[in-house]
């Protein structure tokens, strides 16, 4: 066989190890050292297993990645974020569905010191769920915005994913926080004003809130935000005014979180040691996969595969928008069977050599996926985010009323992802702004 049929062979044994469920990291590693083996022998396959993930292991970005990780972990067990929900709460009850709006608010805040999805949802999904059910508002909506909102996660600063796409696409990651901050607050305003409208057309939905609030406890429910607002101020502010790099950023974050909650009295050795446990079992995880990925890349490269799939594609002469149609296809399927970052670090070798010949901006690119890649955290049969608020909420609703629920929203992200596609200024905006 031919270099291109044996690496055709091994990407088809590549996928049928993903559909047995064989984990993701495993099978890019064991399908790219066998590859190598069966092209260029032992001394080339054995050299580049030692070669490579040092390589990408060795990244100073990447070592952001469990300092933001630490610096979400600590908030979370920690109980600084628990106060953002009730002061959206305070504020947003008077607005139609204001609770479910709270949420997406709430959401919002817990995003940028996480930038987990799936730990965006399961924090929400604990305090906002049961109050809203609490007040006779639609199981269907509460669970629906909850886990919707937990997407926001991966697009407001500080992404894992866009952290990791940076480092693969070589882009700079302060820029891709950026650009994904404007399609972060795109999505919050877009999931507002679905809950609204919806609201409007169908007041059973979410029942008015009869309760008033003084202005005193509006504003001492926005005290209860400050160590969120504090972190999240220190770490930024300096990120985007050009004060510090962002693997800086992440260790700032991580030892300002536990300042923070020793200052407010949460940081208790049990609560340390769930944040750094977690942390660590996350961060190998993902360096599993990433290896893996790295191991992928450089398979199909000495291969040619990558580049005769890409140089097929454009042959046919497709315009760069039918390709970034096609594109877009192809990851809201593998959203459906893939978590996040195994669909990434799977298709980005061979995707990125696409779009980069097609003429599109890899930084415009790296944020759109994300996008499309958050949408398959909320669409069956996988779902992740659907899966952590069952998870959290036990037997207040079902799984099926759950994904019922996220319907309206999946529909109004499809709706900002053709926006992001047809204008892709509104990305890239913000990163040249501020990057001059």
């Amino acid at each position: 066989m031919t270099d291109l049929q044996t690496a055709g062979v091994f990407i088809a044994v590549l996928f049928f190890l993903i559909l047995i469920r064989i984990p993701i990291g495993v099978s890019l590693i064991a399908v790219s050292f066998g590859g190598l083996w069966a092209m260029f022998g032992w001394n080339i396959a054995w050299g580049s297993l030692g070669i490579v993930p040092y390589n990408f292991a060795s990244s100073w970005v990447l070592s952001s990645i469990p300092a933001f990780l630490l610096m979400g972990f600590v908030a979370y067990h920690t109980r600084l974020t628990t106060g953002l929900f009730n002061a959206a709460q305070v504020w947003l009850s008077g607005l139609p569905g204001g609770l479910a709006i709270a949420s997406v608010f709430g959401s919002a805040g817990f995003a940028a010191v996480t930038g987990s999805s799936v730990a965006c949802s399961a924090a929400m999904g604990k305090i906002a769920v049961p109050e809203m059910v609490r007040n006779r508002y639609s199981p269907e909506l509460a669970t629906g915005t909850v886990a919707a909102a937990g997407t926001i996660g991966a697009l407001i600063p500080p992404s894992i994913l866009m952290i990791l796409y940076g480092i693969i696409a070589r882009e700079s990651v302060s820029q891709l926080f950026l650009g994904g901050l404007v399609v972060g607050v795109m999505t919050l305003i877009a999931y507002v004003a679905l809950i609204v409208v919806r609201v409007k057309l169908n007041p059973d939905l979410a029942p008015a809130v009869e309760r008033r609030v003084t202005r005193q406890e509006k504003f001492r429910a926005l005290g209860e935000t400050w160590p969120i607002l504090l972190i999240v101020i220190g770490v930024f502010a300096g990120l985007f005014g050009g004060a510090f790099t962002p693997t800086e950023a992440g260790a700032i974050g991580a030892v300002l979180s536990l300042f923070v909650a020793a200052l407010n009295r949460t940081l208790t050795f049990s609560a340390l040691r769930a944040a750094v446990t977690e942390t660590i079992a996350t961060t190998a995880g993902l360096l599993i996969i990433a290896v893996g990925a790295s191991l992928l890349t450089r398979f199909l490269a000495l291969s040619g595969i990558g580049d005769a799939l890409s140089s097929a594609i454009l042959s046919f002469g497709m315009s760069p928008l039918l390709i970034m149609v096609g594109i877009v296809m192809v990851y809201l399927v593998l959203g459906m069977m893939l978590e996040p970052v195994g669909a990434m670090l799977l298709t980005l070798p061979i995707v990125l050599p696409l779009v980069d010949e097609s003429g599109m901006s890899l930084l415009w690119f790296g944020v759109v996926l994300v996008k499309l890649l958050e949408i398959g955290m909320i669409t069956p049969p996988m779902g992740m985010n659907v899966f952590v608020i069952k998870g959290v909420i036990g037997n207040l609703t079902t799984l099926t009323t759950v994904f019922r629920g996220v319907f309206w929203f999946v529909v109004a992200d499809l709706i900002i992802v053709a926006i992001l596609i047809a204008f892709p200024d509104v990305v890239l905006f913000l990163p040249r702004l501020v990057g001059g």
